[in-house]
């Protein structure tokens, strides 16, 4: 899962960064409103964490910019700005959720926990595509009640394929969504091809075959 967090105020920055990353999230940050808006249009992310107050503009504005443009991100706001008047304007503008500072870390992975099971698993702790059974909060998958053993990448890959199972995930979208930021070290899709290779292999007795499209990437196919 890939989220971003936009803040400019470098420690809380940092910390939420590494709290998100310890919970094996891809995080992206921005920490000012160009750069943000910039990210916001370029790329799609699971979850945002959208500060209000922003050097250089307005939180709710990023807000009013990711719902013109259709985009169905999760998005928590996350703002020292506690009045009811910015959590109604927040909320309204089509936010998930509102989370005050200063809060627990803990706390902000739960409310990321949530809004994610929302937006991408309809509110269900548990997946299920044919004989394969997924749990995303502990990450773990099984085949026919049969665990199967995942190394990260792999995991995030089933993931996202299941996310957008009713479409064909070009190689682009899922390598910048699985390895975010550090998609711009790459020279070839080689290191997608060797998880995939792994994958199918792992999942070669369950219900799930991942396709590939020929030069434009892969889509997930069920068996009942």
């Amino acid at each position: 899962m890939k989220i971003l967090i936009v803040e400019d105020e470098p420690q809380m920055l940092n910390n939420m960064k590494q709290t998100l990353e310890l919970e094996h999230y891809t995080v992206e940050t921005a920490d000012d409103f160009d750069q943000a808006a910039s990210k916001i249009s370029n790329y799609e992310y699971d979850c945002i964490l959208l500060d209000i107050n922003l050097p250089d503009g307005n939180g709710l504005e990023l807000l009013n910019n990711l719902k013109d443009m259709g985009k169905t991100e999760g998005v928590i706001i996350v703002s020292a700005r506690n009045s009811l008047d910015d959590r109604i304007e927040g909320l309204n503008k089509g936010a998930d959720d509102y989370l005050a500072k200063p809060f627990h870390m803990a706390e902000l992975h739960a409310r990321v926990k949530a809004v994610l099971r929302r937006r991408n698993f309809e509110g269900n702790k548990t997946i299920k595509l044919g004989d394969v059974e997924v749990e995303p909060e502990s990450r773990s998958v099984s085949v026919n009640g049969q665990p199967i053993a995942l190394n990260r990448k792999e995991y995030d890959i089933l993931s996202y394929l299941i996310t957008n199972r009713a479409r064909l995930v070009t190689k682009a979208a899922l390598a910048e969504h699985v390895w975010g930021d550090h998609i711009d070290q790459a020279d070839s899709f080689d290191f997608i091809y060797s998880q995939i290779k792994n994958l199918r292999k792992k999942l070669e007795n369950s219900s799930i075959a991942i396709d590939a499209v020929y030069g434009i990437g892969y889509k997930l196919d069920v068996n009942a």
